[in-house]
């Protein structure tokens, strides 16, 4: 678990939905292993098996990353977008627009976050994508949880949050 500065509240925890995390483990396992069914049963060409079994590992790996991604989570303070580790994805004030259109190159269920300024790359399966100046946030996320983060990714941005009664 990650530490908060004295002066960082944290207000939104976002992780992967179990059942969406299963659905897309599922799904790239479910791939490779027709794939590698296909090379083994059906005797393609030469071209064919070496194709389809280079694509059925990368699927079966890809599985592997999306189950493992079920163990991390993104939170979203007054400051920073982080991950439960602590890496940092982007501080609020490096936030240009958060992108959440219908037509708009994001993850599915999430958000992207245009930067002025590049921080890195990145990657997390089915949970947050970097690269450049773009952030994809979303994939296995929950819609709501989502939508929320983006929001108050908006907020944060224009200055307007209220001020916070300590419990």
């Amino acid at each position: 678990m990650t530490q908060l500065d004295d002066e960082e509240i944290k207000l939104i925890e976002l992780g992967p939905s179990r059942p969406r995390l299963w659905l897309g483990v599922s799904c790239a396992a479910g791939l490779g292993i027709i794939l590698f069914w296909i090379v083994f049963a059906g005797r393609p060409a030469m071209a064919y098996q070496v194709s389809f079994l280079l694509i059925g590992a990368l699927s079966l790996f890809l599985a592997d990353r999306i189950r493992r991604s079920g163990h991390h989570s993104i939170i979203l303070t007054n400051k920073v977008l982080k991950t439960e580790t602590g890496q940092v994805l982007t501080t609020i004030d490096n936030v240009r627009v958060v992108e959440r259109g219908a037509f708009t190159l994001k993850p599915p269920n999430g958000f992207l976050v245009r930067l002025h300024e590049p921080s890195g790359k990145g990657w997390i399966p089915g949970l947050w994508w970097q690269r450049g100046r773009a952030l994809g946030v979303g994939g296995v996320v929950p819609a709501g949880k989502s939508r929320a983060m983006a929001e108050a990714i908006t907020v944060l941005k224009m200055g307007e949050l209220p001020p916070m009664r300590a419990s």
